[in-house]
């Protein structure tokens, strides 16, 4: 009796293991989709920099705050740069002297011309009188020859100041609008001293403390926009072709647990990174989350296709070179859409064929 118990329980394990799971094709709905890694963003964040060198004099926000374009920042100070405008302005101002002013350059330049026009004037009256007595014979050639040399020297005389005093305003004026144009250059280079907003939007960082140094090089703040977040998304290389401009993600957050959020695909880099042979792709939330914060990390993925009453299996039942095993032996299919779970049979069997799950 316990040898047949025995021969019986051998059999129905031999049995039970040659039993494979068996599914018959389903039709439904099946979503192709490409995944990509998420990060939150603030629109428009940019990294501010200065322009100038110098120390922090204080910083005229708080991390966190909102700001509108064009609001003070952070202060700089520089004695160098403020010793320079400074000696700028004054050098504007005795530029301005010496050509409006009561300044004895061009003053004297004036008088001079007055002193030989009257000369000139002088010369000219005895040079006319000895030659209307030369054309009556009156008088001596010697006479005459002298006050017509007087009258000559006297006329270059009176040119050349004229010539000097045009050349020497023009001088002047050149360097008021010299020296106005360093004073400006220096107020500007001043104004770089007040790092301010380009847009309106929110303080998210803050890198200098009061009394440190600052350069060019490095960044001072972050500032982005305070309502308007962009879904910054990495996808592989192999998928990228697969995507387009508007084409819907789901979106969930680590933050959000359990949640998950629409999209739009808004903006499509054509630059892949080396490092991690992926490329950068920008979505737009349809309705955002309440409270988002920059680097919020989690998944997307990206419908490429999407497909009603689709005849489709799970892919463990598929095997390489898409055959499938069912009862009348190994089948070849014809596959189309497919996500990570199931994939679609175009053609090779229909939702009546058995197939047979393959062994691992």
């Amino acid at each position: 009796m316990s040898r047949l118990f025995s021969v019986l329980l051998i059999f129905n394990l031999l049995s039970c293991g040659d039993q494979q799971e068996r599914i018959h094709p389903t039709k439904g709905m099946l979503t192709e989709s490409v995944y990509a890694s998420v990060t939150i963003q603030p629109d428009s964040l940019y990294q501010a920099y200065a322009s100038v060198v110098g120390i922090v004099e204080r910083n005229l926000v708080e991390e966190g705050h909102k700001v509108a374009k064009g609001d003070p920042i952070l202060q700089i100070t520089n004695s160098a740069l403020l010793l320079s405008t400074e000696n700028a302005r004054l050098a504007l101002e005795l530029s301005r002297e010496n050509y409006k002013g009561p300044s004895p350059i061009l003053k004297d330049l004036e008088e001079e011309m007055a002193a030989a026009a009257s000369t000139l004037k002088n010369d000219s009256i005895n040079y006319e009188r000895q030659k209307k007595l030369w054309n009556q014979r009156i008088g001596s050639k010697i006479e005459f020859d002298s006050r017509k040399l007087a009258y000559e020297l006297s006329q270059n005389k009176l040119n050349l100041l004229k010539s000097n005093y045009g050349r020497t305003k023009k001088e002047l004026e050149n360097k008021v609008l010299q020296a106005n144009n360093t004073y400006k250059s220096a107020q500007i280079s001043s104004q770089d001293f007040t790092i301010r907003s380009k847009i309106n939007g929110k303080i998210y960082a803050l890198y200098k403390n009061q009394g440190e140094i600052v350069n060019t090089m490095e960044p001072l703040a972050a500032i982005g926009s305070d309502s308007v977040f962009i879904i910054d998304m990495l996808v592989d290389e192999v998928d990228i072709v697969k995507l387009a401009l508007g084409q819907k993600a789901f979106i969930s957050l680590d933050a959000y647990a359990n949640q998950v959020f629409t999209a739009k695909v808004s903006k499509i880099y054509p630059r892949k990174d080396e490092r991690s042979q992926t490329f950068k792709v920008e979505a737009i939330f349809n309705q955002m989350p309440n409270i988002l914060y920059p680097g919020l990390a989690g998944e997307g993925n990206i419908i490429i296709a999407q497909k009603d009453n689709a005849l489709t299996i799970p892919k463990e039942y598929l095997l390489p070179g898409n055959k499938v095993q069912t009862d009348d032996g190994i089948l070849d299919v014809a596959v189309g859409l497919q996500n990570l779970e199931r994939v679609e049979i175009l053609k090779g069997i229909n939702e009546h064929t058995s197939l047979i799950k393959p062994k691992e």
